[in-house]
């Protein structure tokens, strides 16, 4: 699905209003019904996401860290049941899993006398039962699985359908008889930055030659877009040509500005695809 930079503003301004729950997703379906369910929910989580990096910083300094602890603290000797860590990300606007990871590293670093490492946080974010405490245990736990945009559970998810797409990309390459070398096939080879498929002999896609395609099951804003142009297209483009990236959740049609470069997009896998054996067979 395509959006106009106007359309998508209107989107990213609502989202603006509205916490970060499945409620807000619910809202914004019933303020945007001509629009797909997944490019919405792919526009909500990005957008939240970019409103947690600008406020990361704010919520890591060493005297917020140490007010959550004690909140948390003060919280769960009143009432160890409730959602202590979830209410206050809560009503500091900070993503849950987040705010059980800063707090989880406190207690950890208070009890050890040491900072913890980083594999030990994610292994007891993504398994709350080896944090040695029961009711922190639970605490992280109502968190992560209450997150709808970070933590372990949404990780996984997005593994999931990125895998997902890549593979049904797979099957309409092998449907349409189109020779390919898989990502993971370059890599064996040594190569470092690669796109998902390289076509073994290039095709044309409405009047531009292709040689790669690459997968995104995302909606393709603008800093998403600049950011994967930067560290993965113009790589691809220098190293193997021109190419096709398919944002499966939509994008905003303006960023498709680089097609006379080398750089097409599309929301879907092309039905028009010309290939060698058929411009031959026209001659």
């Amino acid at each position: 699905m395509r959006l106009s930079k106007a359309q998508y503003d209107e989107i990213a301004q609502f989202l603006g209003h509205v916490q970060p729950t499945r409620q807000s997703l619910r809202k914004l379906r019933e303020k945007f019904p001509s629009q797909s369910q997944s490019t919405l929910l792919s526009i909500f989580s990005q957008e939240y996401q970019k409103q947690i990096k600008r406020t990361h910083a704010k919520h890591h300094t060493a005297e917020a860290i140490e007010t959550y602890y004690q909140r948390y603290l003060n919280g769960v000797m009143k009432n160890a049941a409730a959602p202590v860590l979830l209410d206050l990300a809560n009503e500091v606007d900070f993503a849950p899993s987040l705010m059980a990871r800063i707090v989880l590293e406190r207690f950890l670093q208070e009890k050890e006398q040491a900072i913890p490492s980083k594999t030990l946080i994610n292994s007891m974010l993504r398994d709350p039962s080896q944090i040695p405490d029961g009711v922190l245990a639970n605490q992280v736990y109502q968190c992560t699985v209450n997150d709808c945009c970070y933590g372990p559970l949404v990780d996984c998810i997005k593994h999931a359908i990125g895998h997902e797409h890549e593979v049904l990309l797979r099957e309409m390459l092998l449907e349409k008889n189109l020779s390919f070398i898989a990502e993971d096939q370059l890599r064996a080879k040594g190569y470092d930055k690669t796109p998902d498929f390289i076509l073994e002999v290039p095709v044309a896609v409405e009047g531009h030659i292709i040689h790669w395609i690459e997968s995104k099951a995302s909606f393709g804003d603008e800093s998403s877009h600049q950011a994967y142009l930067q560290d993965q297209f113009w790589s691809y483009w220098n190293r193997f040509g021109p190419g096709l990236v398919i944002y499966w959740y939509g994008f905003i049609e303006e960023l498709d500005c680089h097609r006379e470069r080398g750089i097409l997009l599309k929301d879907c896998f092309p039905t028009d695809i010309v290939t060698l054996r058929h411009s031959m067979a026209q001659r």
